[in-house]
């Protein structure tokens, strides 16, 4: 049943938002730094602040100044970061052996923040792209992605992030199978408290581009990604994607990318009523950064704004690189 109102003048729809204070009353979504997942990327040496020009005003960082950052991050209320590394070349192999290497960049970064913040959640990647000689989520064989025993290397690079103290395991490698044997593996490894936010509805997206850049998958890539992430063109795909991984044991799910696929945020809280995130990506931080750069848009409000349709279309929180900045700006 629709609500009905008052014609005019007896409804003035104007009357509530007149002055700030009343537009603080009546205001339906509200944004603060806990809605925030900050995306970090790792690099190795020591005092290490490497500028990604492709993302302005983002840098691959060195763990001690990785430990920094979580540090100001959390200081600033934002309740969690997600870690990417940018792995030497010289590491990436056929079999991707350093995604489950103990001393692997991201398993250090994890160690090295959980002494200095314990309070902060960590949230870490699965998938093989950062590791793989050629570039793709999964083990490559005769030219195709193989599922099943991509899946069997995906478990043991959880249980390494498990081990190291992740609180928030990311598969965003969109094989199927993979929550179920993520989740038994972590059940019977005694990680029964690691939680599952899974890339349910990852499109094979054109906005991707500077991350690849950020973690040196790029020039590794060969092909592209079209036959495991999800076709641009499907909604009612990425609800049975959801309805999959929640029925596997996922704990929170994943849009992404963020803002072209606000609909599917929607849908897939409306439908599921899940905890559900967006990612703002690398491609659409970079515009509006761009654009602020330059002078074509405001920076901040344009920031806020975005950030603020993800809490509208009905996310519980979002991945954005622009969590420090937007933050400090929330907390006046």
């Amino acid at each position: 049943m629709k609500p009905t109102i008052a014609a005019f003048p007896a409804t003035r729809l104007r009357r509530t938002r007149r002055t700030p204070a009343i537009r603080a009353l009546v205001q339906e979504t509200t944004l603060s730094p806990a809605d925030f997942i900050w995306p970090v990327f790792v690099r190795d040496g020591i005092g290490m602040v490497e500028p990604i020009h492709s993302m302005p005003g983002v840098n691959r960082l060195s763990v001690d100044k990785v430990v920094e950052a979580a540090k100001d991050a959390f200081a600033l209320g934002i309740p969690a970061i997600c870690l990417f590394p940018y792995t030497d070349p010289s590491l990436k192999t056929e079999d991707c052996a350093e995604a489950w290497n103990p001393e692997n960049l991201s398993n250090r970064a994890t160690r090295a923040i959980k002494a200095a913040v314990p309070e902060m959640a960590i949230m870490t990647d699965v998938a093989l792209d950062p590791y793989n000689i050629n570039g793709h989520d999964g083990f490559v064989e005769n030219g195709e992605i193989v599922n099943d025993r991509t899946v069997e290397a995906l478990v043991k690079q959880a249980l390494s992030q498990a081990d190291a103290g992740a609180d928030i395991i990311g598969p965003s490698d969109m094989m199927d199978g993979r929550i179920g044997a993520l989740r038994a593996g972590l059940e019977g490894a005694g990680h029964q408290n690691v939680m599952l936010l899974s890339y349910a509805a990852k499109y094979a997206s054109a906005f991707y581009g500077p991350f690849r850049d950020a973690v040196g998958a790029s020039g590794a890539l060969k092909g592209d990604k079209k036959t495991y992430q999800q076709d641009p063109g499907n909604s009612d795909e990425a609800m049975r994607l959801i309805h999959r991984d929640l029925t596997e044991g996922a704990d929170m799910v994943m849009v992404k990318p963020g803002m072209p696929y606000l609909d599917i945020c929607r849908r897939a809280k409306e439908m599921f009523g899940a905890p559900t995130f967006a990612y703002q990506v690398s491609g659409e931080y970079a515009m509006l950064a761009g654009a602020g750069e330059r002078g074509w848009v405001d920076a901040e409000k344009v920031m806020l704004e975005s950030l603020m349709s993800f809490k509208r279309a009905g996310c519980d929180g979002v991945l954005t690189y622009f969590a420090p900045a937007a933050a400090k700006l929330l907390n006046g």
